[in-house]
């Protein structure tokens, strides 16, 4: 399961997190949100302990999102060692992200 977080616990989570870490960018009406979900979810659990997956709702964190130029939905970003490394923006299929994913464990 995704780790769920806020614009309060973002530095924390992500920026200093020792691990590589995806960020998915989402809100509750967004349909293709919904439908990447299962997948980032399935994802979360085969990289456990390898890269953390975390969920932010860019309604009700909208700090994180404007900082990081997030204009459409889903996106996924791709963090290692604090710094933005890849970008996926729309429903992408498992196997990509799964690429990227391990692209950063590289």
């Amino acid at each position: 399961m995704s780790l769920e977080i806020s614009d309060q616990t973002f530095k924390e989570e992500v920026l200093s997190s020792k691990e590589p870490v995806l960020v998915d960018f989402w809100a509750e009406w967004c349909g293709p949100c919904r439908s990447l979900k299962p997948i980032v979810d399935e994802l979360s659990e085969e990289f456990k302990g390898k890269v953390k997956v975390a969920k932010i709702d860019i309604d009700a964190n909208q700090e994180v999102s404007v900082e990081y130029g997030i204009r459409n939905i889903p996106t996924l970003l791709f963090f290692k060692n604090g710094q933005v490394v890849d970008k996926v923006i729309g429903v992408q299929p498992k196997e990509k992200l799964a690429e990227k994913m391990n692209a950063l464990l590289g």
